[in-house]
């Protein structure tokens, strides 16, 4: 008890920071005008900032930008069936979405250079060698996380992963690889599939990828898919669509279809409607994400899509229908003669990214994009005087689970 006459003086209140005393909304207004790189630094301030974040991040991974080969301007690209004689004539680069995209980058994995893009999913590269390999080997895979910068080279798998291989050995034919899936983004551990024709029946090969620590195992062959014609027709490199991963195949009305959780194969047939030997290409509609087939065949353009409806054609349904002869007519030295232009012109590719184009190829006439919904084609070309190559890799940011978590 404090004696008579004597002051006691308290100490003060602490003072709480300006920011903390912000409703939650409040701060969330502030957190949502923010880039992606920003509120991604911002939610590692502390946890408050952390959990009204994660309600600002949209719950599907941003497309940050384009990683791809460049190539030279102007010059026809080669004639070739299948993608995997696709000539490589520098590493690849990423090309930003946009000026709030962080500028990733491969300098830091110097080997690459010396390696072919073949697949982009969950944050994650996929590159094969550029030498090539005997058609019954499975090469050496690089896996390069660019935003944390970290890097694995894959072994192929030893020799006692078959039991009594020698008898497929001679046989065989490697088609390609792509990444199945990925535990978490803060580590390297992810799956990694290649595919080969062993006795004219797919087989996948797995390998789990534990920090650096590869486990390669191979599954049975899928005898109830048949590969009745050569395997040189199939199309190395795999597309992610709709949760399954494709691999075209060259002159062929089907393409293979790999159930990433069951690891089944299947053939999906394209629509009977769609022209005999025409060049489609599988991939997702932009809005809803819903498996999709589309084709640049004597200057029209039609989407597919997958779905039940009474004018289905082997599940499919026609969405879109467009004339593209205008659209040709923009595009500089492209030639008049219909004959000429439609040997000139092909669907190389739909984005990945889900941004509604389709990447057109020319024989010599440049490489642009076709935006579904305006019809606005637009040469593209890198500011160092190079286009963008093709496979266009579209890269997602791989969220972290603490983001994807409720709240509490």
């Amino acid at each position: 008890m404090a004696m008579a006459g004597s002051s006691t003086t308290l100490p003060p209140p602490p003072q709480q920071k300006a920011v903390d005393v912000l409703p939650v909304d409040s701060l969330r207004n502030i957190l949502r005008r923010l880039s992606l790189a920003d509120l991604l630094r911002a939610a590692l301030a502390c946890h408050r900032w952390r959990r009204v974040a994660a309600r600002c991040l949209p719950r599907t991974a941003p497309l940050l930008g384009h990683f791809f080969h460049p190539t030279a301007t102007g010059l026809p690209p080669p004639l070739h069936s299948a993608s995997k004689d696709i000539v490589i004539e520098a590493p690849a680069v990423f090309a930003p979405l946009d000026a709030s995209a962080p500028n990733l980058s491969l300098d830091f994995a110097p080997e690459a250079s010396r390696f072919v893009l073949h697949d982009c999913h969950q944050g994650l590269l996929l590159l094969e060698p550029l030498a090539s390999l005997p058609k019954g080997i499975l090469p050496r895979l690089l896996v390069i996380d660019p935003a944390t910068r970290r890097r694995v080279l894959l072994p192929p798998p030893p020799r006692d992963t078959v039991p009594d291989d020698q008898r497929w050995r001679s046989c065989r034919h490697y088609v390609g690889s792509g990444l199945l899936s990925r535990a978490h983004p803060s580590k390297l551990c992810f799956e990694v599939v290649c595919i080969s024709i062993d006795g004219g029946h797919p087989r996948a090969w797995v390998a789990s990828v534990d920090d650096g620590q590869c486990r390669w195992r191979a599954l049975p062959r899928a005898t109830e898919v048949e590969v009745s014609f050569d395997p040189w027709w199939f199309e190395s490199r795999c597309v992610h669509a709709a949760g399954k991963l494709y691999w075209h195949i060259c002159n062929s009305g089907r393409v293979l279809s790999l159930d990433p959780s069951t690891l089944h194969f299947s053939y999906l047939l394209a629509p009977k409607e769609m022209p005999r030997f025409g060049k489609f290409r599988i991939g997702e509609t932009p809005d809803d994400g819903r498996l999709c087939i589309a084709t640049v065949e004597d200057q029209l353009l039609r989407v597919w899509v997958r779905g039940e409806t009474r004018w289905s054609d082997d599940g499919w349904y026609l969405e879109r229908e467009m004339n593209l002869t205008k659209v040709y007519d923009t595009v500089p030295g492209l030639p008049k003669d219909k004959c000429l232009r439609i040997f000139s012109v092909w669907l190389s590719d739909m984005d990945a990214g889900r941004t509604g184009k389709l990447f057109i190829r020319t024989m010599g006439y440049g490489r642009y994009s076709l935006h579904l919904d305006t019809a606005k084609i637009e040469r593209m070309h890198t500011k160092h005087g190079k286009e963008y190559g093709h496979p266009m890799c579209a890269y997602f940011l791989a969220w972290p689970p603490a983001f994807l978590a409720p709240d509490n």
